[in-house]
């Protein structure tokens, strides 16, 4: 772990409670995943209360790798302590269970993305750069919902950016104080974009922007 102070290109938090799989996850983050530029600060910890209190001495973590196997909790419970104490960080889901309804559920539960602890350096680089850059990244998973394709799909301004809010995990009453629209235009902008993506739930138009390989940018209120 780099000394505080250091230019860091960005900062992520590990929370797993293995040392050994951290030691080696960090090593791998900084020396291979990031291998130019400035460095990348890999925070360590096994729980988290030891996650929480990192976040107060480190205002500016941009993403967090969560283990579901924690000792405080277990399984999607982790997530959702988590999401309740930092909603605001964009979180990975660490997981040696990849069965196809534990990731929806994540994903369901705000997670920006799932990656399973057997993945390749690579693919896991690729996953951190896709959800860096906005998007949201899954594993393979069988065909439920039809992949998406960005070609005539036809997205308004408002509908993009209902549907990134909807990609962050953030509920109705959120999406409709951040783009100061009522819950109503809200769920007429959600039944839109469903009918565009031929999908019947979020966790669905989740995992069709995440399978159509979607990058979904911020974009300037109207």
């Amino acid at each position: 772990m780099l000394p505080a102070g250091a230019g860091f290109a960005m900062k992520l938090i590990l929370i797993d409670d293995h040392a050994l799989f951290r030691d080696g996850l960090s090593l791998l983050i900084s020396s291979r995943l990031f291998p130019s530029g400035a460095p990348v600060q890999v925070l360590e910890t096994g729980s988290l209360s030891g996650a929480a209190a990192l976040l107060r001495q480190h205002l500016d973590v941009d993403l967090a790798l969560l283990d579901l196997g924690l000792s405080e909790h277990q399984g999607l419970q982790t997530l959702a302590a988590w999401r309740a104490v930092a909603p605001h960080v964009p979180v990975f889901v660490l997981s040696a269970d990849d069965r196809p309804e534990v990731i929806l559920d994540a994903i369901d539960g705000g997670a920006s993305g799932f990656i399973p602890k057997t993945v390749q350096a690579k693919v896991m680089q690729d996953a951190i750069h896709h959800v860096l850059a906005g998007g949201v990244y899954l594993p393979e998973l069988p065909a439920r919902v039809a992949p998406a394709t960005s070609s005539g799909l036809g997205f308004s301004g408002r509908q993009a950016d209902v549907l990134r809010l909807l990609v962050e995990g953030k509920p109705n009453k959120e999406i409709c104080r951040r783009l100061d629209l009522s819950e109503s235009t809200v769920k007429t902008h959600l039944a839109a974009i469903f009918r565009k993506l031929g999908v019947n739930s979020r966790t669905q138009a989740v995992v069709a922007v995440a399978q159509a390989g979607w990058s979904l940018k911020s974009t300037p209120s109207h």
